[in-house]
């Protein structure tokens, strides 16, 4: 049995991973932020949310013993960052500079390994901080890596499809190619390994643009070469699978897929147990909780669900968790009407209440304003309303205002965010890969020695951008109607 025990709705863009500490959750998003959650309660840390990068966070995750939180961006850094208390301890720079698409921690917390869009991985000395090597892994993308749970291996995973096994010096051990029709997306250690005799044998999940969530065993005898040999092809997703994750004990393995569902198997069986489908778009990210019964999975619809396993023992922590419980970074009253203009005025006085406006309530009902003149509300309107404190007053201007632009943000349709800072453009172009930008983010990415598509890492043809006059008319007539 698998019940949701929480939905979080915090992020204004599509959530890119998930990751649990013995304590914390962490979530992070093409809005540039990494949010931080209480697992006691789920509850949202007061530093939260965690800003630095310059464009979208790609990937999260925590060192094994949860001391450090670590993200990486299309931006080429790394950010290392404390749970504790929100501070930003360290940023390591790709040395090309490369947009970064996944990083991981060695187990030991001894290296720090990100895979880059040019087909490197840079690989630090964690405790130093300083730049180990930066080395050429792929002809395509790396899309997946990940530490063997013994820190003396990696894996990599590309575009391409090829996943390669590779030594803490970036020597191939293995490759195996083709392992994924159309490339990798995900790549994950079970954290056990076995030791039987001079052999020492560990469990690979991997998945990929082919619908196909792959496990794996890859064993060494004393002295011998690497081997890699397919255990489970797992079918039940219908889709791309985007990411996977393996539960502590090794017993389990989720995934998730773009039709919009998470699967969770038994990994040494091959067997599905359950489909999670509470998402409305792509499952793009999951995690398991290495202390509780819990998964959280993320999803392109802006959300993080988390959900238990099992009977819903959890005596050594959130045993009073409710069925279902949301928590959303807008306090939005009457929230299953998207319009602010379908506000009833008992919503308005609610949110008057939720933003420390209690005053104006009795205003506002003997004026009987609902939605619709809240969104006209203007300061001459105020005025009339006889509000004659200046304070309160533009207290009052500056909520309605956030509160605009909130619910802008989260009607605005995906085509109408540059997919490089994912913000609303204004000057949209057509690049040489199809796709349209701003063309301020994108000439700026091209000044960089970025000489690849953002969206599809491969080669641009040419640098020439060509005014998409028909989106720019669209955005125009969004943001009159707003």
């Amino acid at each position: 049995m698998v019940s949701l025990i929480c939905t979080l709705r915090h992020h204004t863009d599509e959530v890119s991973c998930c990751a649990f500490s013995p304590h914390l959750l962490a979530t992070c998003s093409g809005d540039k932020t990494l949010r931080v959650y209480d697992t006691a309660d789920f509850s949202e840390l007061p530093f939260s949310p965690l800003t630095g990068h310059g464009y979208g966070v790609h990937c999260c995750c925590f060192s094994s013993c949860g001391s450090f939180l670590f993200t990486c961006s299309t931006d080429g850094s790394v950010m290392v960052w404390s749970p504790e208390t929100g501070e930003l301890t360290a940023s390591l720079q790709h040395p090309g500079r490369s947009p970064l698409r996944v990083c991981a921690l060695a187990p030991d917390s001894s290296l720090l390994l990100a895979g880059a869009s040019d087909g490197t991985v840079a690989l630090w000395d964690f405790t130093s901080k300083t730049l180990r090597r930066c080395s050429a892994v792929s002809e395509a993308s790396v899309a997946a890596c990940c530490f063997s749970p013994c820190s003396q291996m990696f894996v990599s995973g590309c575009t391409h499809g090829d996943l390669k096994l590779w030594d803490v010096d970036v020597r191939l051990l293995h490759a195996e190619k083709d392992a994924h029709d159309l490339g990798v997306t995900c790549c994950s250690f079970a954290p056990q390994f076995i030791v039987d005799g001079c052999c020492v044998e560990f469990r690979l999940a991997s998945c990929g643009q082919d619908s196909l969530l792959k496990i794996w065993i890859v064993s060494q005898h004393e002295g011998a070469a690497i081997v890699m040999k397919l255990l489970h092809t797992l079918t039940s997703q219908s889709a791309p699978v985007l990411s996977c994750a393996f539960s502590s004990d090794g017993d389990m393995v989720v995934s998730g897929s773009l039709d919009k569902t998470a699967a969770v198997y038994d990994a040494k069986l091959g067997t599905l147990l359950h489909t999670l489908k509470q998402h409305d778009r792509y499952v793009t990210a999951v995690a398991l909780s290495p202390a509780f019964p819990w998964i959280a999975t993320g999803s392109m619809d802006r959300s993080v669900n988390v959900w238990r396993i099992g009977d819903g023992d959890c005596s050594a922590g959130n045993s009073s968790l409710p069925v279902v419980c949301v928590f959303t970074g807008r306090k939005l009253p009457g929230h299953s009407r998207l319009l602010l203009a379908d506000w009833s005025e008992e919503d308005v006085q609610t949110w008057l209440c939720e933003e420390g406006l209690e005053e104006l309530i009795s205003v506002f009902k003997a004026n009987n304003i609902d939605g619709a003149e809240l969104i006209q509300l203007k300061k001459e309107t105020a005025t009339e309303l006889g509000i004659e404190s200046v304070g309160l007053r533009g207290r009052l201007l500056r909520k309605i205002e956030a509160l605009k632009a909130a619910q802008s943000d989260s009607e605005t349709p995906d085509e109408f965010l540059c997919p490089i800072t994912r913000e609303l453009m204004k000057d949209p172009v057509i690049a040489a890969d199809g796709y349209s930008y701003e063309r301020e983010s994108i000439e700026s990415w091209i000044r960089g020695k970025n000489k690849t598509s953002p969206m599809t890492n491969l080669p641009l043809q040419t640098t020439m951008l060509t005014p998409n006059r028909f989106l720019k008319m669209a955005i125009t007539r969004l943001k009159s109607s707003q």
